[in-house]
C-alpha cells in the first residue's frame, strides 16, 4: 500500500504517516503505529489484529487477574494487597512508564495512567495497558508537545490541563495519584470528603497532623513504617503542581526499589523472629511527609 513505507507526509501522535494507494486508484494516508515495536515485560504485549470487513480489532495477552483497582477496592473476593505486594505492583508499572519515556524512540507518553490500567497477570506482575490516548514526541529532542488535552477527570495533571503542553511529567503526576490510591485506598474523587481529590484531601490531613485517617486501615500496620512515609513523600512530589519540581520515572523507580528493600528486609527480620505479622508502629511527628 505505501510501497515499502516510500512517502513520509506527516507525523502524528502515535507515529508517521505515510502516502499510499488502496485498491491500486485510492489515495490515502496510512498511519505506521509504534504500538507494533513497543515490547517490554512491565507492558501488555499486542498479540496481533483482526481487519475482517467490519471486524476491526486489537488483539493483546490476556491477564487473568484483572486491574489494580478491582484489587484495591476487594471486588474480585481476594484479600487486599500486603504492602510488599503493593509496593512490587507499584515497581513493575513504574519500570513499564520508565521504558516508555526513555527506552523508546522516540519517548511515549501514556497520558492515560490511572489503577484500572495496570493489569495483573497469573503471577500478579503489573502490566500498563490501553494505549488509546498514548502520544510520542517528534525525533529532535523536543520535551514537550501541545496537543488536545486527553485523560481521566482526577488522574490529568493540572499543568497539561491548563497550557495543552504535554511532557513526561503528565505521565509522573498521574501516577503519582496511582500511588496515593495504593497508600489510602480511597477514591481519586469523593464529594464527601472536605477536600475532594485524594491529593489535597492527602495533604489537607498531612497540614492537621492527622496520619491516622490516610494509611488503608486494612493494611493492619503490618508494614515498614519508614517505607510507606517515603512512598507517601513520593507520591505527593509526583502530584506537585508544577512538572519543573516533580522527579523523572526513573528517579521514582530507584526510590521505589530502596522502599520494596527496606519492606523486604523488615519481613525477613520478623520471619527470622518467629513474629506476630501484626506489627504495631507508633509514628514520629518528625517523619510527616511535606508536600513539595
Amino acid at each position: 500500500m505505501t510501497n515499502n513505507f516510500q512517502t513520509v507526509v506527516g507525523e502524528g501522535g502515535f507515529g508517521v504517516v505515510c502516502h499510499g494507494t488502496l485498491n491500486d486508484s485510492e489515495q490515502v494516508a496510512v498511519k505506521v503505529v509504534l504500538l507494533l515495536r513497543v515490547h517490554y515485560t512491565n507492558l501488555v504485549n499486542l498479540a496481533g489484529y483482526c481487519d475482517e470487513g467490519d471486524h476491526l480489532a486489537l488483539i493483546y495477552e490476556f491477564m487473568p487477574n484483572g486491574d489494580l483497582k478491582q484489587h484495591l477496592s476487594g471486588k474480585r473476593g481476594e484479600s487486599i494487597f500486603k504492602w510488599g505486594s503493593r509496593l512490587q505492583i507499584a515497581l513493575e508499572a513504574t519500570l513499564g512508564l520508565e521504558y516508555l519515556h526513555v527506552g523508546c524512540t522516540p519517548p511515549i507518553v501514556h497520558r492515560d495512567i490511572k489503577t484500572t490500567n495496570i493489569l495483573l497477570d497469573q503471577q500478579l506482575k503489573a502490566k500498563i495497558a490501553d494505549f488509546g490516548l498514548s502520544r510520542s514526541f517528534p525525533v529532535g529532542g523536543e520535551t514537550h508537545v501541545s496537543t488536545v488535552v486527553a485523560g481521566t477527570p482526577g488522574y490529568l495533571d493540572p499543568e497539561y490541563y491548563h497550557t495543552s503542553r504535554l511532557g513526561e511529567k503528565s505521565d509522573v503526576y498521574s501516577f503519582g495519584i496511582v500511588l496515593l490510591e495504593m497508600i489510602t485506598n480511597q477514591p481519586v474523587i469523593d464529594q464527601s470528603r472536605e477536600r475532594s481529590h485524594i491529593a489535597q484531601w492527602v495533604g489537607f490531613e498531612l497540614n492537621r497532623g492527622d496520619i491516622t485517617r490516610i494509611i488503608d486501615p486494612n493494611l493492619h500496620r503490618d508494614y515498614e513504617s519508614r517505607s510507606v512515609w517515603r512512598v507517601l513523600e513520593l507520591a505527593m512530589s509526583c502530584v506537585n503542581p508544577s512538572s519543573l519540581n516533580r522527579p523523572n520515572m526513573s528517579q521514582v523507580a530507584n526510590e521505589l526499589k530502596e522502599c520494596l528493600a527496606s519492606e523486604k528486609s523488615r519481613r525477613n527480620m520478623n520471619m527470622d523472629s518467629q513474629s506476630s505479622p501484626e506489627v504495631s508502629i507508633s509514628f514520629d511527628t518528625g517523619m510527616f511527609p511535606r508536600a513539595r
